[in-house]
């Protein structure tokens, strides 16, 4: 099978594997849903395209082992995990101090959709020691093939990722009638979003 000739073992689990890892809650899935409550599939779409792009940055980073060089300068790393941190928490008090009927605190352009998502995906310097620890469990060494291995799997990492934010936009698009009718709901689980944006940010502050 091609998969394997490109020196990716079990591919059918690498594939399963890397579903499995976005299904998980993060700072991802929030962006693509609360991009797709105020702009739509539009913005949930433009929200995965900047997560697929911080995605591949840190991917290519990892295979550049830039995770090397992050735990030789421990100092490094903890200034990046801190402004992520920053970052996400920064985030998270705006949507929690936001006022209902307000100006919304993603209420942006698709554009701008794409590089909040972004930025909130790359200011996560744990994504790149995750892909240095996760890329060996599927090289297959008798047929690795080098940077073409790695890129077989950043394309399928991509597409995967593509297909998974459309869903989530698809279903969280489903539901907004239902938050329309009902707008203590939104305003609830906008909140819910922040103090989850918040907590993101203090686990990664934390290092944990």
């Amino acid at each position: 099978m091609l998969p394997n000739v490109l020196g990716i073992a079990d591919y059918g689990a690498f594939v399963l594997a890397v579903w499995l890892f976005l299904m998980v809650p993060g700072p991802g899935n929030l962006a693509i849903i609360a991009s797709t409550g105020h702009g739509g599939m539009r913005g949930g779409l433009a929200a995965t395209l900047g997560i697929v792009l911080a995605d591949q940055v840190l991917l290519w980073l990892a295979v550049a082992g830039v995770a090397a060089l992050l735990a030789a300068h421990p100092g490094v790393f903890q200034a990046v995990q801190w402004l992520g941190a920053i970052y996400l928490a920064w985030l998270g008090i705006r949507m929690l101090l936001a006022r209902p009927g307000g100006s919304k605190v993603l209420d942006i352009q698709p554009r701008q959709f794409a590089m909040q998502a972004f930025w909130i995906t790359l200011l996560n310097p744990k994504a790149i020691v995750f892909y240095m620890a996760f890329f060996p469990l599927f090289v297959q060494p008798a047929t690795h093939r080098g940077l073409t291995t790695f890129a077989a799997m950043a394309v399928t990492i991509a597409g995967l990722t593509l297909l998974y934010g459309a869903i989530a936009a698809w279903l969280t698009r489903a539901l907004a009638g239902r938050m329309r009718r009902h707008p203590r709901w939104g305003q609830g689980l906008e909140k819910l979003a922040g103090v989850a944006l918040v907590a993101f940010g203090i686990k990664l502050a934390l290092g944990r």
